[in-house]
């Protein structure tokens, strides 16, 4: 990245991106391994699962030689790269300075007063992946949505439940009821068609 024809702004968004990544990661191991339960000792905990192993386990040998075949594959020669030393230590003290923030995050007092609700739209903004839902679910969501919601209050909550699936239902039962009726009187069937056979018949030879 720091030796790509990028601007600079791709760059913060790169380099930032890690940094919250780090501090996800560092809250994450300070949570498990590091933070008292807040739990009473009647609940048993355990991570023991042999499902959840196996798939952890194949996940993290398909990511190590799936990442290193993929780096041979792209890169099948190796370069110099000369970069100052404040762009070699960049990547260490992004790490060092999200792993500082997500400890400071880990250790907020949550039955204290949350000063983030005195700048609301500041923490929700920042919470929704910032600009990424606006352009990516909420305009390509929210119009089938609205569609949606009108067919179901026009259609399904109006007329078209009593026209519709409703006045079908019943239309079948009649007509069940009716085929019903007709199979309880076999004999009369038969002798009925049996008298249009011969007038169809009698027709025939007329025709002739």
């Amino acid at each position: 990245v720091l030796i790509s024809e990028l601007n600079l702004f791709s760059v913060f968004l790169f380099f930032f991106s890690t940094g919250l990544t780090v501090s996800y990661s560092f809250r994450w191991v300070y949570y498990s391994f590091i933070m008292t339960m807040n739990q009473s000792s009647m609940n048993i905990l355990n991570d023991k699962s042999l499902i959840m192993f196996k798939s952890m386990f194949g996940l993290l040998i398909f990511a190590i030689s799936g990442g290193s075949m993929l780096n041979w594959m792209i890169f099948p020669y190796s370069s110099m790269m000369c970069l100052p030393l404040f762009l070699k230590f960049l990547t260490l003290m992004i790490c060092f300075i999200g792993g500082v923030a997500g400890y400071l995050i880990s250790n907020i007092n949550f039955f204290s007063f949350n000063k983030s609700l005195n700048y609301y739209l500041v923490s929700f903004f920042s919470s929704s992946m910032w600009f990424m839902p606006s352009l990516s679910t909420i305009g390509v969501v929210k119009h089938p949505i609205n569609l949606s919601f009108k067919l179901f209050k026009n259609l399904d909550q109006g007329w078209f439940e009593f026209f519709g699936i409703q006045q079908i239902f019943k239309i079948f039962m009649n007509v069940s009821s009716i085929i019903q009726f007709i199979q309880f009187n076999n004999l009369k069937i038969h002798l009925t068609l049996f008298v249009f056979w011969m007038i169809f018949m009698f027709m025939m030879i007329l025709m002739i």
